[in-house]
C-alpha cells in the first residue's frame, strides 16, 4: 500500500493537539500544540549527523503541507 508523504491526524484523548506524521524514511510524528516531535526510527551516530543537516527542511515541509491542507478546507 502507498502512502501520501504526509498525513493530519488527531485523537480526542488531546483536543487541543493537531499532529502532522510523515511516513518517509525519517519517519516522525510533529505536534503542532508544542512542536515537540517524536522520531519513530532508531538513529545511528552517521544517521544522527545527516538528521541534524535535514531535520529543518523536513519541518518546514510539514509545516507547508498542514498549511495548504487547512487552506484546503477554508475554500
Amino acid at each position: 500500500m502507498e502512502f501520501p508523504k504526509f498525513i493530519l491526524g488527531d485523537n480526542t484523548d488531546f483536543p487541543d493537539a493537531q499532529f502532522i506524521i510523515h511516513t518517509d524514511f525519517p519517519r516522525f510524528i510533529l505536534n503542532l500544540e508544542n512542536d515537540e516531535v517524536q522520531w519513530l526510527e532508531d538513529f545511528d551516530q552517521h544517521d544522527q549527523k545527516e538528521l541534524e543537516s535535514e531535520a529543518s527542511q523536513l519541518m518546514k515541509e510539514a509545516y507547508d503541507f498542514y498549511d495548504r491542507e487547512v487552506s484546503r478546507y477554508e475554500q
